[in-house]
């Protein structure tokens, strides 16, 4: 039987490895985050290892995959959000950086339809805490942001209601399309809970993207080859080039995913295209060294197991920012990103932007 030519991109969701030139510009000098979770929470890692990550951050050669290489990558765009990126990843530099703000100016917020509590920026469990009370006797939904390009809504999954909530959401990205307000995403954030003590996020969070420039996952479906996002792929590319989607709760539910797309038998050659956030959002904003090392154990646990099914096939494993557990604050770290392959149609090199990730793919796929 003809092979069908696939691809499998997995990013680590702020899984960097120091080192961006420009870290000071961000307030990020000396934030790295693989480094310091090596050196200080006894991290080993040896299934990624096989793959060239001991070259990529200065540890002793081990020996790799045949087929294996790996690199550094620095980000070329303005910003180290989510967003940005994966957009970079994608093939699409940005020179403007996204619009940040430290509070939303309030004509802007009537016209996405308050009352709103809050509106200035907050870490997200933190918030819940201090207004989710509140938020309960008003009925007033929850509005912050962060140093990131995000306007995001929380609100309660029961009482003020999940359509409502995404239906309010899509409504913000709208008013700020038409007012030509660049924020990457509108997040809609549900909770459970009935007071301070039990509040908790649900995994019932949608993302509202900007609209992406066209990427190298457009070019694909243009030349027939599917796109399948596991994730919140769809979300980052507010759909653009997306053929399918398959959203998760974690990164466990993620991994089972690639599994049971890979073993399918799919008659197109296609993209897997994959965002693992749990490092991010559960341990880096909340800087937690001791459950960003077990997140990374567990998927070097699984990629343990899942290299023999990789076969001939391309696999590339990248990050799209940093966000050390060890540097101050709550928010993403400016850094560098390794850039792990297995089967690359051209060696990898290290390389002034992700966009190099874009052209791996595409050069498999013969574009």
């Amino acid at each position: 039987m003809h092979h069908v030519k696939r691809a499998l991109v997995i990013v680590l969701d702020s899984v960097g490895c120091g080192g961006a030139h420009d870290a000071a510009a961000y307030g990020d000098e000396g934030a790295d985050t693989l480094g310091h979770l090596i050196a200080r929470a006894g991290l080993k890692l040896p299934n990624l290892r096989r793959l060239g990550f001991g070259k990529v951050l200065g540890l002793p050669e081990v020996e790799t995959l045949d087929g294996s290489a790996a690199a550094r990558m620095s980000e070329a765009s303005a910003g180290k959000d989510t967003t940005t990126g994966h957009w970079e990843i994608a093939g699409c530099v940005l020179e403007q950086p996204f619009d940040t703000f430290e509070a939303f100016p309030g004509d802007l917020l009537d016209e996405i339809g308050g009352p709103f509590l809050g509106n200035f920026a907050a870490s997200g469990t933190e918030i819940l805490k201090e207004l989710g009370e509140e938020h309960l006797k008003t009925g007033a939904p929850i509005v912050y942001t962060s140093a990131d390009s995000v306007l995001q809504i929380a609100a309660h999954e029961e009482h003020y209601g999940l359509e409502k909530l995404q239906d309010l959401c899509r409504h913000a990205r709208e008013v700020l399309d038409r007012h030509g307000i660049r924020i990457g995403r509108v997040i809609a954030r549900p909770f459970t809970g009935e007071s301070a003590g039990t509040f908790k996020r649900t995994p019932n969070r949608h993302d509202y993207s900007l609209m992406p420039p066209e990427t190298v996952l457009n070019r694909l479906q243009a030349a027939g080859v599917d796109t399948i996002g596991v994730g919140k792929i769809a979300d980052i590319f507010a759909g653009s080039g997306i053929s399918e989607s398959h959203p998760t709760t974690s990164n466990a539910d993620g991994m089972a995913t690639i599994g049971r797309l890979w073993s399918e038998a799919q008659p197109r050659p296609h993209l897997i295209f994959v965002n693992l956030v749990d490092f991010d959002s559960l341990y880096g904003h909340r800087r937690d060294p001791q459950g960003y090392a077990n997140c990374l154990r567990e998927f070097d646990a699984w990629l343990g197991g899942f290299l023999p099914a990789v076969g001939g096939d391309f696999l590339l494993i990248t990050a799209d920012h940093g966000n050390d557990p060890y540097h101050h604050g709550t928010d993403h770290t400016r850094e560098q990103v390794p850039l792990l392959t297995l089967n690359a149609p051209f060696p990898p090199q290290e390389s002034p932007d992700f966009t190099q990730a874009a052209r791996l793919v595409a050069s498999h796929f013969g574009l």
